[in-house]
């Protein structure tokens, strides 16, 4: 969390540089595939009932321009909700498990035409811990601190006051294993499903 915050600050210092500062607000919707779980025992068996769900955003960005290159902070609160069959003996149960977390990712990119191209990580701060599904201290342990994936997708802007943003969001540790080291400091990559986020903003 402090590493994040570090980084949030050294963005606000070089806000001065930059020749073009916007901020605005956004919402919007994101199609997530659910979380699949290794925790099945002999009796208790948990299955999604759907491939993929759709949950929603809102927040705030601001976006620096210096040298036809942009870079985009955001920070917004998230909410999914999944929904899982969860059958303990004989009898199965649907359950609902909600994640709440707080969103901030750091997008860099640069304009093609009218079209905005940006990319970059995107942290994730879980805010409260999931219900648990079965009694199982894994569900515990599963969604604790801060992690770290990325999003990048493309943009544009209408009439200067409205923004549209489409983008992919996805996993890390696929291909950097559980944590990275950047000058010193390690950063927990999660393995979060892949998503396509959807959003509309107003510029300020």
């Amino acid at each position: 969390m402090k590493k994040l915050f570090v980084l949030l600050f050294v963005s606000l210092m070089a806000i001065p540089a930059f020749s073009q500062i916007k901020f605005g607000i956004k919402a919007g919707a994101a199609t997530a595939t659910v979380p699949k779980y290794d925790l099945s025992t002999g009796t208790t068996n948990i299955e999604a009932v759907k491939d993929a769900a759709w949950g929603f955003h809102g927040g705030l960005f601001l976006r620096l321009t210096l040298l036809g290159i942009n870079i985009q902070p955001e920070a917004y609160l998230a909410t999914n909700t999944y929904e899982y069959k969860v059958t303990s003996g004989t009898l199965p149960e649907i359950k609902k498990q909600t994640f709440n977390r707080l969103d901030i990712p750091v997008l860099v990119g640069f304009k093609l035409g009218p079209v905005r191209l940006n990319a970059g990580p995107a942290a994730a701060i879980q805010i409260g811990t999931p219900k648990a599904l079965i009694d199982d201290p894994n569900f515990e342990e599963m969604y604790r601190g801060a992690t770290f994936g990325y999003q990048a997708g493309l943009g544009i802007d209408l009439f200067k006051k409205i923004t549209l943003d489409a983008r992919y969001e996805g996993s890390l540790s696929g291909k950097f294993g559980e944590a990275v080291t950047i000058g010193g400091q390690t950063f927990k990559l999660d393995q979060r499903q892949p998503a396509f986020v959807l959003s509309v903003g107003l510029i300020f």
